[in-house]
């Protein structure tokens, strides 16, 4: 017998509220005009929303433009003052932790050192309750109604962390956070959280199938396809797809991995194998990584090895290019941000030797526009997500 499931008058009012929402707050500043055409709701329902949205506090009128041929339309922006949000960083290094406000200005931001491989997941824990605890500081933690953590690991069954590069296996993180923080806690694999912020504040807005590549310590990949509402964004490990046979040893056990090659620690360990020197990684990794761009504006080691971490981050982007045909492809994450500008060229032309010529035709590779917090930034989306998919609902 096949149950029929009848959606009530309340719920279709939700899923309008969340629908007309999200587009505006991913599209916006929007005209209830554009609304309209992009959601296919009639205009009568687009207006009686927009105006339970700004009765409520969520939206706001945020200027005019003009018109073809009639009166100025009215723009429509989801208000920053609505409320804050809190985005976690828990990289291979560092915690960073970020206070935003809704529309995702930063607000305030701290970052602490990690030592070590293998971390200890009360450790870090405390470090990322230290780091909100700070943020908040002074401020209005009431205003807060969620803390978003990315994580370099899968995140199964509400908060169990899955991170080999840390030593983590079904770790409970979310049981070690939670109780501490008064908002809702979400999590979610740190690239995903990246390729979140790129395509709704950065480099990837406005493709059809952006790539945002994390690169850091670890390399991961996000995918985004645009959606109505949502760009839906899937993971990769792509960092542990091998572009060497029997090539450089990599965290994972694995050899000739492109993590072995465009990581930070990586290029950090090929340069200072180049000039004999011992390498400098941890948090101090990023410091070092400036350092061999600066030196790379002359000839000798540090260009070199430049060139070649743009030739396998190319060739890397050539096998997703092949694979997955995305119009754009963005190099973000805190080594994209340092070493990006540097190396760009390069990866261009190896793309265009490696990857099929018509796929390579319509695909850019562009630089990322959110720095290095943006990790943090795209942790903080999380939140947000629940927010624009509850019609902005926070209780």
């Amino acid at each position: 017998m096949t149950q029929v499931v009848r959606q009530t008058t309340r719920d279709l009012r939700r899923h309008n509220r969340a629908a007309l929402l999200s587009s505006l707050y991913l599209r916006g500043p929007v005209s209830r005009l554009e609304l309209v055409a992009e959601s296919g709701l009639s205009a009568a329902t687009v207006t009686n929303v927009v105006s339970e949205l700004i009765a409520d506090g969520v939206v706001a009128e945020a200027g005019s433009v003009e018109s073809d041929g009639g009166r100025p339309r009215t723009l429509l922006a989801v208000r920053p003052d609505f409320g804050h949000v809190v985005g976690v960083d828990v990289g291979e290094t560092h915690v960073e932790v970020g206070l935003f406000d809704c529309a995702l200005g930063t607000l305030g931001t701290v970052r602490h050192p990690l030592v070590g491989t293998r971390l200890d997941p009360g450790e870090v824990a405390g470090l990322v309750r230290t780091g909100i605890a700070e943020v908040l500081e002074g401020g209005e933690p009431h205003k807060v109604f969620g803390v978003g953590i990315g994580v370099p690991g899968a995140v199964r069954d509400g908060g169990v962390v899955h991170a080999p590069t840390l030593g983590w296996r079904g770790v409970a993180f979310g049981d070690l956070v939670h109780p501490h923080i008064d908002a809702p806690l979400h999590l979610d694999n740190r690239a995903r959280t990246l390729g979140q912020a790129e395509t709704w504040r950065g480099a990837g807005r406005g493709a059809e199938r952006a790539i945002v590549a994390l690169l850091g310590v670890g390399v991961g990949a996000a995918v985004a396809t645009a959606g109505r509402s949502h760009p839906g964004i899937t993971t990769s490990e792509w960092g542990h797809t091998v572009v060497k046979a029997a090539g450089a040893p990599c965290r994972c056990g694995s050899h000739g991995c492109l993590e072995a090659y465009v990581g930070t620690e990586a290029v950090v360990r090929h340069y200072a194998a180049r000039v004999g020197k011992q390498p400098v990684i941890g948090d101090e990794s990023d410091v070092e990584l400036a350092h061999i761009v600066a030196a790379a504006a002359e000839p000798g080691p540090a260009a070199d090895v430049l060139a070649e971490t743009g030739e396998y981050l190319g060739i890397g982007i050539a096998n997703l290019i092949n694979l997955l045909s995305p119009d754009r492809v963005v190099l973000a994450g805190s080594a994209g941000a340092i070493m990006g500008p540097a190396i760009l060229p390069a990866v261009r032309d190896a793309v265009g030797r490696h990857a099929l010529d018509y796929l390579a035709g319509r695909t850019e590779v562009v630089l990322g526009r959110l720095g290095p917090e943006a990790v943090a930034l795209g942790a903080a989306t999380l939140p947000i997500a629940q927010l624009l998919a509850s019609g902005g609902r926070t209780g």
